[in-house]
């Protein structure tokens, strides 16, 4: 096929365990899914799932025992860390009963949402969409993908993030308000799934703010680590 200009470079990430390479084809996020962070940003009970999403090249790809360096965003004084387990899919599907839809689930991947906070802020003051405070430039880090096949089935283990050797965030991912198969069931009813999608699970309490110099670590039991230090804005 001609092309005007040549398309752009497919986003991909490590596999764990591979020298094969999972392409990224879309970025879904789900809001407020731990019940303690949906407390410290002022909401409670089990609200239905929200979704927004993030452009598949805003992945900053982190392979498994390295770092990676993260300019600070120029348009914020509020960056802030959301520590996620990451759905990777595998297979497709639309309207998806909770009941099947562990049979997309081709793997999982440590994730971090960053977001820019009073951006945000003043985009929900005004009513208006949050693209620039959730889907910027290197906003979806993501580690190298654990294949189900090696890990099994997560529903459960430690999520957690430290900034500077300090624990900021720390939870179990069985205290999800929605599980992982309720959350793709849910999806599915809007966007017909398929291998690629990368789905943000939510994150624990513990969200705060980092500064040009901090290094960040996080993990997720049975998954994986994700090492990434924030340098000067770009």
């Amino acid at each position: 096929m001609d092309y005007v200009f040549s398309p752009p470079r497919q986003v991909a990430l490590p596999v764990i365990g591979s020298s094969a390479s999972y392409p990224v084809r879309r970025i879904f996020c789900v809001g407020r899914n731990y019940a303690d962070h949906a407390r410290e940003m002022g909401h409670t009970g089990r609200e239905a799932p929200f979704f927004f999403a993030k452009p598949a090249d805003a992945v900053l790809a982190v392979a498994a025992g390295t770092t990676a360096t993260l300019p600070y965003p120029a348009q914020t004084q509020d960056l802030q860390y959301e520590v996620e387990l990451v759905v990777a899919l595998g297979g497709h599907g639309a309207n998806v009963p909770a009941a099947a839809a562990g049979a997309l689930i081709w793997g999982y991947a440590v994730g971090i949402d960053l977001t820019c906070r009073d951006l945000q802020a003043a985009l929900k003051q005004q009513g208006r969409p949050w693209e620039i405070s959730k889907a910027f430039d290197h906003s979806a880090p993501v580690s190298a993908v654990q294949p189900i096949a090696r890990s099994g089935r997560i529903d459960r283990g430690a999520i957690w993030l430290d900034v500077n050797g300090q624990r900021r965030q720390h939870g179990d991912m069985a205290m999800m308000i929605w599980g992982v198969d309720e959350v793709l069931a849910h999806l599915s009813r809007y966007f017909a799934l398929a291998p690629g999608d990368l789905v943000f699970t939510g994150t624990p309490a513990g969200v705060g703010r980092l500064q040009p110099g901090d290094a960040v670590r996080a993990g997720i039991d049975s998954v994986g680590e994700l090492a990434l230090d924030i340098g000067a804005p770009d």
